[in-house]
């Protein structure tokens, strides 16, 4: 199938709504490639092709959904009618309903790169190794855990009753190298990667460096004494504090009653140096796309500006159970899931200054190079924290000895509002959130 073939279905299927129903196909296609080496050998190769199709059709305020595997016209049409038949069991609501164009111009996003569909498989378990081989050669300290390469080339369509008639396709690739620090009875680990749209793109010197920093630099760490202090996030820290942040910030967290946020449009919730942007339409975000599950354009919004929030992410249902729109945030897992709402590429607005510059302004800290249980640690209704952390003690604004075994505590709000700067080394990660230093005063360290 080609790729008008995917919309051109998607349509067919739209086309078929009978009176009084809406009807929404969400048509998809994807290819995965899957690498991991240990000591120079293939521990696991998968390489998988997937499509299928989701049907929703709503009729009197009611949903029903059903999904299938493959894209001939029997098992299309069967998806069809299971879909219509699941529509009995739905309870119904007055804001159910199928999203409508907006007006919003998709972005002209070029996220597709036809030299990964093609990169030989050969090719790709050849850079893994490589990054493997550069890391054990960089210090006698190290050993492996595994190194890993992913790829993903998807393409989706969607068509509805209500004229939406939508496709988008991206390829992502990246490698990571794990690894083990070994001194006497001491073990640590430490990660790298590095991220592209193309092999080509991928740096296997970047991914292994960043590897054996990470795995030997915290060898000889001690629990340290407990205190409150400034702290620096690594910037892949930060990342997975705007995750969860993420949620709190999403639609329909705040119509479940699962959001800090709740009610607070308006209000001054961070520091005025906090600006916070979930933009998809951004070409370097891991995460970009050009349209959302609905086949909605996506789009810049603006959820905290100045440190005063502006609003929420909304699928269609939600924006209009809140009394609004969508924002072209609907999200989908695959076909076999009807749309949620989320993030999709979430950044804070940067400063200016290097982690080294930051650091360098800090008299008595830490830097919070990695983070543990932080899904488990983090309340996201009343907004409390607590998770393990490791990192480097800082003192006069230099970096110094190793630290672990330590929790760091707060609330999402204060630590919000006692953002002292936001460093302005922007990484884009795998993952749907950018990483950049933020330094936060005050935070309570638990340690001996």
């Amino acid at each position: 199938m080609s790729t008008n073939d995917l919309l051109e279905m998607a349509q067919r299927v739209a086309d078929q709504a009978k009176a009084g129903e809406q009807v929404e196909a969400y048509v998809s296609r994807m290819r995965d490639t899957s690498v991991r080496v240990y000591e120079g050998e293939i521990e696991h190769l998968v390489s998988a092709q997937s499509e299928g199709i989701g049907i929703r059709v709503i009729d009197g305020g009611r949903v029903g959904f059903a999904y299938a595997g493959a894209l001939d016209e029997r098992t299309v049409a069967e998806a069809l009618a299971e879909a219509r038949d699941n529509v009995g069991f739905g309870t119904a609501h007055p804001d159910v309903a199928l999203a409508v164009p907006d007006g919003v111009a998709v972005a002209d996003l070029d996220l597709w790169d036809d030299s990964l569909a093609s990169c030989p498989t050969d090719h790709k378990v050849a850079l893994a190794k490589q990054t493997e081989a550069i890391a054990l050669g960089a210090d006698p300290r190290v050993r492996p855990e595994d190194t890993s390469y992913e790829d993903s080339l998807a393409e989706a369509a969607v068509a509805s009753s209500t004229g939406i008639a939508a496709f988008g396709r991206e390829t992502a690739c990246y490698v990571v190298a794990s690894l083990l620090a070994t001194v006497g009875d001491e073990t640590m680990t430490g990660f790298g990667y590095s991220i592209g749209r193309n092999v080509d793109q991928l740096d296997a010197d970047a991914a292994a460096q960043m590897a054996v920093e990470r795995a030997t630099r915290l060898l000889g760490a001690t629990k340290p004494s407990s205190r409150r202090l400034t702290v620096v996030l690594d910037p892949w820290v930060t990342a997975q504090f705007l995750g969860i942040l993420s949620a709190t910030l999403n639609g329909e967290s705040v119509l479940k009653g699962r959001s800090l946020f709740a009610n607070r449009v308006g209000e001054s919730v961070a520091s005025p140096l906090i600006s916070l942007v979930d933009d998809p339409t951004y070409p370097l975000a891991f995460s970009a796309s050009t349209v959302d599950g609905e086949g909605l354009a996506t789009r810049r919004n603006t959820l905290i500006e100045g440190g005063v929030l502006k609003g929420f992410v909304q699928n269609s249902y939600s924006g209009r159970r809140s009394g609004g729109a969508s924002t072209g945030n609907a999200t989908r897992g695959s076909f076999k899931s009807s749309p949620g709402c989320g993030c999709l590429a979430l950044a804070l607005t940067p400063g200016t200054r290097s982690q080294a510059e930051l650091v360098a302004g800090v008299d008595d800290g830490i830097l919070v190079q990695g983070v543990s249980g932080m899904h488990s640690g983090v309340n996201p209704v009343s907004g409390d924290f607590s998770t393990g952390a490791e990192g480097l003690l800082i003192s006069g604004g230099q970096l110094g000895a190793p630290v672990r075994e330590f929790t760091i505590a707060s609330t999402l709000q204060r630590m919000l509002h006692d953002v002292i700067e936001v460093g302005g080394d922007v990484q884009w990660l795998p993952m749907s959130a950018a990483g950049v230093s933020l330094v936060v005063g005050d935070i309570t360290m638990s340690g001996a």
